[in-house]
């Protein structure tokens, strides 16, 4: 019986996409299922808006991980100046999250994907809003 769930849970895990990462500055586009949300959206439907910081690049960014670092549902998978790529488990499933800082425009460039499914009943949304708050807070 262990086994049998073992197997199940896994399968709603799902693998990590092939389709994630930064490509020509910008991270990847969104699927047409309504379960992904990118601040580099251009449709109303996937569209979220980018965390917006005024101090320091470096230290906006290291917020973030820390914001991140401290969240029960959170593990940072992929690290690179500029770049974190993190998993988001909730009990049955993964969701891919990615953060690309744009120094410049003083603005992180974010994406959330579930791995599975057609639609994800605005979780991805929810969340990102959730880290939205948390990273604006310090907390």
């Amino acid at each position: 019986m262990m086994s049998i769930l073992s197997s199940i849970l896994a399968a709603c895990a799902g693998g990590k996409p092939g389709n994630l990462g930064v490509q020509g500055g910008r991270l990847t586009e969104c699927p047409d299922s309504p379960n992904c949300v990118s601040s580099q959206a251009v449709d109303e439907g996937h569209r979220i808006a980018p965390l917006v910081f005024s101090d320091d690049p470096a230290s906006a960014f290291a917020r973030l991980k820390q914001t991140l670092v401290r969240r029960r549902d959170t593990t940072i998978i992929e690290e690179r100046p500029g770049y974190l790529r993190v998993e988001f488990r909730t009990t049955l499933f993964v969701d891919d999250g990615e953060f690309l800082l744009d120094g410049r425009q003083r603005l992180i460039q974010v994406r959330s994907a579930s791995r599975l499914g057609y639609s994800d009943l605005g979780k991805n949304r929810n969340r990102l809003e959730e880290i939205r708050s948390q990273f604006a807070n310090g907390v």
